[in-house]
C-alpha cells in the first residue's frame, strides 16, 4: 500500500510539473565577440575564440579609457551653450560604440509538445536583433526597455542556439549608456493556456485603515478551441505566507480573455517608505479541473493623492518627495545589473533620508523597482530623454515616431503593479516642450499612460518653463515638474491651473570628495586647475542652484511637493563643468561619489531630511601644511539648531541656524552672495584661521543643552591600511558582492586626506576580485584590474562570491606602508 501511495504521489507531482510554468534566467555559458559577422547565427559557427562571459555583461566597462571613444563636438543647449566644442569625456570615454554579438547554446528540457515559450530581455543595449536557431525572431531598438518575443515556433527541446546582435551608435547618448546584454535574459515556458508576460493588472481602489479593496485583472491566452470550464483561482497572501483572502472566477466563453477578480482585505498593512509591507496574489488556471498555469503578482496597498494648493498625501498623511535622481550605471561595475550593488546604493540613500528615486533618464531595471518595493522608496519611472526633436544626432529621436507607444506600453505593463511606482515621467528636458506640436505629443503620451494605468499621475521634467507655459505643454500635465528654475516657481504656480509644483530635477551642485578650494565663495560653472570641484558645496551650474535654494521653497510652500536632487551618486559621463577638459570622464553632481563614498553634501541632506536623527559632520579635514595662519572656513552640517567650534581648545563662537530667513526674504542676488539661505541650514565659521591640531564641535539642542560633540585631528604621516566591509557574510551564488573601503591612516587612526598611494589587491578562497574605484572623476585606471590609486586617502574594492561556500581572504598592500587583510564568509 505504501509503495502504491508513493507511486501515486510521484505521478501526481509529475503531472503538476508538466503544467508548471518555468522561468529560467540565462546567465551562464554565453560567448561574446566584438565581431560583426551574420554567420554567428549558425549552429556550426566556430566561436571557440570568442570570450566566455556571464550575463548581465557590459562589454565597455573594461575600457580602456580613451579620448577617442565617442568624442562629441557639440553645444550642450541644456547647459546654455551656444557654440559647439569638443566634449571628450561626455559618454565616459569608454569603448561602447560599435557592434557586439552574443551566442548561447542551451537546452529547453521543459519545452515539450503542447507548450508555449517566450524569451524576455530585461534590457539590451541597443538595437537588439535576436536570432534563434538561425531565424530572426525579433528586433527592439531602445536599449533601456524590457521586451519579449514568442519563440514557440523556433524553440527545440535540445541543442538551441540563441544569437543576439547589438549595436551602439556614436553620438547616441549624453552619458555613459553601457553596452551589451547588460540586464538579465529569461526563458519562460508555459502551457498553451497561460497568463502572458506582464499579464496581470492589480489596483487598490479603496484603502482605509479598516479594510482595503483589491481589483485584479488577469489576461489569459489559450488556443482557439473551446473549453467547457476555465477557472482562475487566486489567493492573496501576506508576507508571512498566510492566506488573507481568495477568489475563484470562471470563464465559459472563449471570446473573452480577461478575468476580473475583487477582494477585500480586513485591517490591511499599508505600504509606506517606513513600512514597505508587501502582499502576493497567487493565481492558478484550471481547464476542466486540470492545472494549466500559475502566476504570482507582488503588490502593496497604498493610496497616493495630490490635492491642489495643499500638497501630497500617502495613505492620508502629508509628505513630500525627498528624492534623488539615479543614473543606471553602478560605477566601476558599469551598466551590468547586480542586485547587491543596487541594494547598496539604495541603502546608502535611505540612510541619508531619501524616500524617492527618479530613474533618470530612462526605463529602469526590474531589480531596482523590486528593491524599492522592499526597501520603501517611491519611484518616478522616467521613459524618454528625447521625443521627435534631437538632442543627439543618433538619440531616441530616430525611433520615437515608430516606437514610442510600444516602448511606453511595455514599461507601463511591466511596473504598474509595483507599489513603489507612484508616478510616470514621459520626458526629460525634451526640446519639443517649446512648440505647440510638443504639447500635443505630451498629451498623447499622457493619454497612453492614463489608458494603460488610470491610477497613477503623469509628469515630465520641464526646463524651458516660459515656453512650456506658452505652448501649454506644462498645463496639460497631471503634475508640473520643473528641472531647476527655482526663480520661476511662484510665477508658474500663479499661472498654471494645477496649483502643485515639484522639483523633478534640482540642485546640480558640483563637488569632489575630500577636495576644498579657497577662498570659500558661491561659484557658477567654476573650472579649477585641479579639475575638481570644492567640497564646501558652493559650486553649481549656471542653470541650477545650491541645495538650500530648494530646501527653502519646499519648506515654506505647501504646494511645493518635494524634489529629486541631481544626483544621488556620481555616474560615468557628463563631467560637468569639465566637459571640455580631459581626462575628466565622470560626473561631479553626486551626493555620493562613483565609489559609493559619501561626500560632505551627504550630511547636509541627512541633517535636513532626517531631523530627528543624529547628524554632526565637520568639514573640511584639518591637515593643511602650508596654510598656517590662513583663513580656512569650517562648516558643520547637523540636525541640531546650534553648535560651538573650538580650535585647539579655543572657542571660535557659538552659531545658531537663522530660521528667520524665509524664501521671500532671501529671493535676491545680494542674499545669494551673502549665503543667507545657507545660514538657515548650515553652521559656518567663515573667518577661522588654520593651525595644526584639533577642531572640536559641540552641538546644542533648542534649549541650549549640549547634546553631542565631535573632533577632527590633523593627520600625521601615513602609517597603516584600514579595511572595512559593508558586510562580512555574502551569499555563495556567484553574484553577491562585498564592498570594502580601503583607507590609509596615521599611527593614531586619522585619515591621511592627501594620500594617493597605489594599492594592490589579492583575493583568495571562495571569491574573486571584481572591481575597484577611488571616486576621482579624472582617474584613468581600469576598474577591473587588481590595483587602484587612493583618492583623498580612500578607495573601494569589490569582492564577488563564487558558488562554493567558504572563507574569502581580501588583502590590500601599499608599498612602503604594508599590508592589511580582511576575511569574509561566503555561505
Amino acid at each position: 500500500m505504501k509503495r502504491l501511495l508513493l507511486a501515486i504521489t510521484i505521478i501526481l507531482l509529475m503531472a503538476c510539473s508538466i503544467h508548471a510554468r518555468t522561468k529560467t534566467t540565462l546567465t551562464k555559458g554565453w560567448k561574446f565577440s566584438r565581431t560583426d559577422n551574420i554567420e554567428a547565427i549558425k549552429q556550426d559557427f566556430d566561436d571557440a575564440h570568442w570570450q566566455s562571459v556571464s550575463v548581465p555583461h557590459d562589454w565597455a566597462i573594461y575600457g580602456p579609457f580613451d579620448i577617442n571613444n565617442d568624442p562629441q563636438f557639440v553645444a550642450i543647449e541644456q547647459d546654455g551653450e551656444t557654440h559647439a566644442s569638443l566634449k571628450p569625456g561626455r559618454t565616459g570615454a569608454l569603448p561602447f560604440v560599435g557592434v557586439g554579438w552574443y551566442r548561447l547554446k542551451f537546452d529547453a528540457k521543459d519545452f515539450v509538445a503542447g507548450k508555449k515559450a517566450n524569451i524576455l530581455f530585461d534590457g539590451a543595449m541597443s538595437n537588439a536583433k535576436v536570432y534563434l536557431n538561425g531565424k530572426e525572431i525579433g528586433y527592439w531598438p531602445y536599449g533601456y526597455n524590457s521586451f519579449h518575443f514568442d519563440i514557440t515556433p523556433y524553440l527545440k527541446e535540445k541543442d538551441n542556439l540563441l544569437a543576439v546582435r547589438l549595436e551602439n551608435y556614436p553620438e547616441s547618448s549624453r552619458w555613459y549608456p553601457g553596452a551589451g546584454l547588460y540586464r538579465n535574459v529569461h526563458l519562460i515556458v508555459t502551457d498553451e493556456v497561460h497568463i502572458p508576460v506582464w499579464g496581470t493588472y492589480l489596483t487598490t481602489p479603496v484603502v482605509e485603515k479598516e479594510y482595503a479593496k483589491v481589483k485584479l485583472f488577469t489576461s489569459v491566452e489559450y488556443p482557439g478551441k473551446a473549453y467547457s470550464r476555465l477557472v482562475l483561482k487566486t489567493v492573496i497572501k501576506d508576507m508571512s505566507g498566510k492566506i488573507v483572502t481568495e477568489n475563484n472566477a470562471q470563464l465559459t466563453k472563449t471570446d473573452l480573455n480577461t478575468f476580473e477578480q475583487n477582494f477585500t482585505i480586513k485591517s490591511p498593512s499599508l505600504w509606506t517608505p517606513d513600512t514597505p509591507v508587501l502582499y502576493w496574489a497567487e493565481s492558478e488556471i484550471y481547464v476542466d479541473g486540470v492545472l494549466k498555469d500559475t502566476y504570482a503578482t507582488r503588490f502593496g496597498i497604498r493610496k497616493l493623492e495630490i490635492i491642489p494648493n495643499k500638497g501630497m498625501l500617502l495613505n492620508g498623511e502629508f509628505l513630500k518627495f525627498k528624492g534623488v535622481c539615479l543614473h543606471h550605471d553602478l560605477g566601476p561595475l558599469g551598466a551590468a545589473v547586480n542586485t547587491s550593488a543596487i541594494r547598496r546604493q539604495l541603502l546608502i540613500m535611505k540612510e541619508m533620508g531619501v524616500n524617492a528615486v527618479r530613474t533618470s533618464h530612462n526605463m529602469p531595471a526590474p531589480e531596482l523597482i523590486e528593491l524599492c518595493d522592499e526597501l520603501g522608496l517611491m519611484v518616478m519611472v522616467e521613459t524618454f530623454d528625447e521625443w521627435q526633436t534631437p538632442k543627439m544626432k543618433n538619440g531616441y529621436n530616430i525611433y520615437f515616431n515608430e516606437w514610442a507607444e510600444r516602448d511606453l506600453i511595455n514599461v507601463l505593463h511591466h511596473f504598474r503593479n509595483n507599489p513603489s511606482v507612484v508616478m510616470w515621467c514621459i520626458g526629460n528636458e525634451v526640446p519639443d516642450q517649446a512648440n505647440y506640436e510638443g504639447a500635443k505629443i505630451a498629451r498623447w503620451l499622457q493619454d497612453i499612460c492614463h489608458r494603460e494605468d488610470p491610477t497613477r499621475l503623469v509628469t515630465m521634467g520641464i526646463d524651458q518653463v516660459q515656453n512650456a507655459i506658452k505652448t501649454h505643454s506644462a498645463s496639460i500635465l497631471d503634475v508640473v515638474g520643473f528641472n531647476y528654475r527655482t526663480h520661476l516657481y511662484k510665477k508658474a504656480y500663479e499661472e498654471l491651473p494645477q496649483q502643485i509644483l515639484m522639483g523633478s530635477e534640482t540642485a546640480s551642485t558640483f563637488s569632489s570628495r575630500g577636495t576644498y578650494h579657497f577662498p570659500v565663495e558661491r561659484t557658477i560653472n567654476r573650472v579649477r586647475e585641479d579639475n575638481q570641484s570644492s567640497g564646501y558645496d558652493l559650486d553649481c551650474g549656471s542653470w541650477s542652484n545650491l541645495p538650500e535654494d530648494d530646501f527653502v521653497l519646499h519648506d515654506d510652500y505647501d504646494w511645493c511637493i518635494g524634489e529629486f536632487v541631481w544626483t544621488g551618486f556620481d555616474y560615468l559621463g557628463e563631467p560637468t563643468p569639465y566637459h571640455e577638459v580631459w581626462p575628466n570622464h565622470s560626473s561631479l553632481f553626486g551626493i555620493v561619489d562613483l565609489a559609493g563614498l559619501p561626500k560632505d553634501r551627504y550630511y547636509l541632506y541627512r541633517s535636513h531630511w532626517r531631523p530627528t536623527e543624529e547628524t554632526l559632520h565637520i568639514l573640511p579635514h584639518w591637515t593643511w601644511p602650508g596654510r598656517e595662519g590662513k583663513v580656512t572656513p569650517v562648516f558643520v552640517y547637523t540636525n541640531h539648531p546650534a553648535a560651538e567650534l573650538f580650535i585647539n581648545g579655543k572657542s571660535q563662537g557659538r552659531i545658531s541656524k537663522d530660521l528667520s530667513m524665509t524664501e521671500k526674504e532671501t529671493d535676491n542676488e545680494q542674499a545669494a552672495r551673502k549665503l543667507k539661505r545657507q545660514k538657515r541650514y548650515r553652521l559656518m565659521w567663515m573667518d577661522v584661521k588654520y593651525e595644526p591640531g584639533a577642531i572640536k564641535v559641540i552641538a546644542y539642542d533648542k534649549d541650549g543643552n549640549a547634546v553631542s560633540e565631535k573632533e577632527v585631528h590633523t593627520a600625521g604621516r601615513p602609517h597603516k591600511i584600514e579595511l572595512s566591509a559593508d558586510k562580512t557574510v555574502i551569499d555563495a551564488n556567484g553574484q553577491d558582492l562585498a564592498f570594502i573601503t580601503v583607507k590609509v591612516v596615521d599611527k593614531d587612526g586619522n585619515l591621511c586626506p592627501e594620500a594617493s598611494h597605489s594599492v594592490l589587491f589579492e583575493v583568495s578562497g571562495a571569491g574573486t576580485f571584481r572591481a575597484a574605484s577611488n571616486g576621482d572623476p579624472t582617474n584613468l585606471e581600469q576598474f577591473h584590474l587588481p590595483r587602484m590609486s587612493l583618492f583623498k586617502g580612500q578607495l573601494v574594492a569589490i569582492v564577488q562570491s563564487d558558488e562554493d561556500t567558504g572563507n574569502i581572504v581580501f588583502e590590500a598592500s601599499v608599498k612602503g606602508i604594508g599590508k592589511a587583510k580582511l576575511e569574509l564568509n561566503s555561505k
